[in-house]
């Protein structure tokens, strides 16, 4: 199964357009640089603002995923109390996560990993963040599965599947002479366009 779903996710890339694969090498960096812009601008500690990010993530469209993170920590600056009343375009548990991730007054990275608890959280936060990971969602799934199911039918993707799927991502993309996370992104940059995927 292994080189067909390396197949998969390669032939996705090869679909994907000039601004596809533009977009997916820079996607990553420049969401840290937004992070660093939000930080900067409220004074927060840019892991925080990684975290808060990718707390409010799960269903969340990208742009309104940044504002969502950005009125939850200007709430929190402002007024702690008053953040549990900010609307953010995810689950509440998730709205829950960010602010307990702003409530830490050292955070470090492990600290905010451990606190985002669900591995895909974790691995976007860690791609934001600069490390080397990939993130896998129901979205790589159907990539590396080749073909496209609601995600309400993505099977529980439990530790051995992460890793087997993991696994795969980082083949493709030692092929295609990129990095896992780039392969990952403009893989998803072509999937939203050739499935008409608004949500993240």
């Amino acid at each position: 199964m292994t080189t067909k779903n390396v197949n998969n996710i390669k032939a996705i890339y090869q679909l994907a357009t000039i601004q596809e694969k533009i977009s997916g090498y820079d996607w990553y960096a420049q969401a840290r640089a937004v992070a660093v812009v939000i930080a900067t601008a409220y004074k927060v500690k840019l892991v925080t603002v990684i975290g808060v990010i990718a707390a409010l993530s799960p269903r969340n469209k990208w742009e309104r995923n940044l504002i969502d993170a950005e009125n939850i920590i200007e709430a929190y600056v402002t007024d702690p109390d008053s953040a549990i009343h900010v609307k953010c375009c995810t689950f509440n548990g998730n709205k829950a996560k960010a602010i307990k991730i702003l409530s830490d007054s050292k955070p470090t990275l492990d600290s905010m990993l451990d606190m985002l608890s669900g591995p895909k959280l974790r691995e976007f936060a860690s791609c934001i963040f600069g490390l080397e990971d990939v993130c896998i969602d129901g979205h790589a799934y159907c990539i590396w599965n080749g073909g496209r199911t609601s995600l309400a039918n993505v099977p529980a993707i439990g530790v051995k599947l992460r890793r087997e799927i993991k696994a795969d991502y980082i083949k493709a993309a030692k092929r295609l002479g990129i990095s896992p996370a780039v392969c990952q992104a403009v893989t998803w940059c072509a999937w939203r366009r050739i499935h008409g995927v608004t949500a993240g």
